[in-house]
Order: structure tokens, then C-alpha cells, then sequence
């Protein structure tokens, strides 16, 4: 195991990171992306949130997804640096409607975390999340005749104010005037069956195309946690369902 010498050249104490993290963190950069397994990407997520990196130059890239990160490269041993903390500066990273690229300098970058994951870390206090109730609905989808389904609007623990920006300057751009959200709970009276959908008054009669239409979808996922279950729907489809976003 190599030490670390850590040195911020001009960020006080109150802004390092874990310096623990920090050398689990750097030590895990030397497995080769082959070797690494399970237990490697558990210690790397324990450890990345709260462990010293410095930004690179230049300090936001644009991805081959079209989408901005935030370019953040691990220390090397004996470097002089200023330190950046991804939670400790998560606040800032999400109202600029980045996500985080680590290491992309290198042929392959060792992580990419998108706008959602940094998303869901501010809420759930972890990039991602296995047990919730939203379903696997993506695209559209229909309500049966009989279907009893109850509607309302995401609480602020779903769909936080920062998020919801996002979203409106996104569908903004693309055309959605006055985008509308609910949010969909089937089977709510079966705790085994019961599922929920994050419902966007987006359909391709919003698009030129049903290719543009997905294109859409998938770039809306990009700003929601991933285990998300997003859809569009006609918002005529359940009177006063949807609210303003």
C-alpha cells in the first residue's frame, strides 16, 4: 500500500475531505479496470463522496451524451492541491445541472456519475438505490378502463425543488411550454404489487419524430436518480392530474 502525502496549497483544514477515504480511494485507482469486481465498486462509491480530488483543466466537459460534467481527477502521491469535495460541494454541482466525470483524462475515465446519481446522493445519501416502489415503465404507458390508480404530486423528497428546475429549463429548450408533472400509484392497495411512475405531460406529438420523442425521454432520465420509472402521457388523459413542474 503507497502513502499519500496530502497538502491543500490553499484551501483551509474545514474544506479537506476524509483523508481515510482518500487513500482507499486512491489505492483502489490502481486496480486494473479488468480486476474490478463487486467489492471494488462498493469501497470506491463508500469512498468517493467525501474524499479530496482536484479539478481538472478544463473544469467542466462536455460528454458524447451532450450532457456537462464537472471534471474531477484523483490525487497523486506527493501532489500539491486544492481540495474538492464532492459533498461538500454537491449543492453547487446540482444548481449548475452538472454531473461528475472522474478521471477523464485517462482512455477510460473511471466513473461517470450523471445529474441523477449526484441527485439521489442529496436525497437518499447514496448515488443509487436498490428498494423503492417505482416500477419499470419507460416511455408511455396505458391505464386500464377498470384500473384503479391514485394520482398526485411527488413530495419534495421525490422530486426536490433542484431537480425540478432542471427539468423546466430542459423541456423549455425543447419545446414543452408549460411542462406538467404527477405521479402515479398502481395497486396501491396490494403493499407486494403496488408501484409508482413519475408521470411528464410529454408525447410525440411534442416531437418532430418518435426518434426524437426517446431521445427526449432518455435526457430526462439523465436528471432523475436511476431507479426512477419516468413517462409521458397526454396530460388530458387524467382530468386534473397533472400540476405545473
Amino acid at each position: 500500500m503507497s502513502t499519500i502525502h496530502f497538502f491543500d496549497a490553499s484551501a483551509g483544514a474545514g474544506n479537506l475531505g476524509d483523508l481515510e477515504k482518500t487513500i482507499v480511494l486512491n489505492n483502489l485507482m490502481e486496480t486494473a479496470l479488468e480486476d474490478r469486481d463487486s467489492k471494488w465498486i462498493a469501497d470506491f462509491l463508500f469512498a468517493i463522496d467525501e474524499a479530496n480530488l482536484k479539478v481538472g483543466e478544463p473544469e467542466v466537459i462536455m460528454s458524447n451524451d451532450g450532457f456537462p460534467y464537472f471534471n474531477l481527477k484523483t490525487i497523486e502521491e506527493g501532489e500539491n492541491f486544492q481540495a474538492f469535495v464532492i459533498k461538500h460541494k454537491l449543492q453547487t454541482i446540482l444548481g449548475n445541472g452538472f454531473g461528475v466525470s472522474i478521471n477523464a483524462h485517462k482512455p477510460n475515465p473511471d466513473w461517470i456519475f450523471t445529474y441523477g446519481d449526484l441527485a439521489n446522493l442529496q436525497i437518499n445519501n447514496e448515488f443509487y438505490t436498490d428498494e423503492h416502489l417505482f416500477s419499470e415503465n419507460t416511455g408511455n404507458f396505458a391505464i386500464g378502463k377498470d384500473e384503479q390508480v391514485l394520482v398526485g404530486q411527488p413530495s419534495e423528497a421525490i422530486l426536490p425543488a433542484f431537480i425540478r428546475q432542471q427539468l423546466r429549463e430542459f423541456l423549455a429548450y425543447n419545446g414543452v411550454k408549460i411542462p406538467k408533472v404527477m405521479l402515479i400509484a398502481r395497486n396501491y392497495e396490494d403493499e407486494d404489487k403496488v408501484s409508482q411512475d413519475l408521470v411528464i405531460n410529454v408525447t410525440p406529438k411534442n416531437f418532430a419524430n418518435e426518434k426524437d420523442y426517446q431521445t427526449a425521454m432518455n435526457s430526462i432520465s439523465w436528471f432523475l436518480p436511476r431507479h426512477y420509472s419516468i413517462v409521458g402521457m397526454d396530460e388530458d388523459a387524467i382530468p386534473s392530474g397533472f400540476e405545473l413542474l
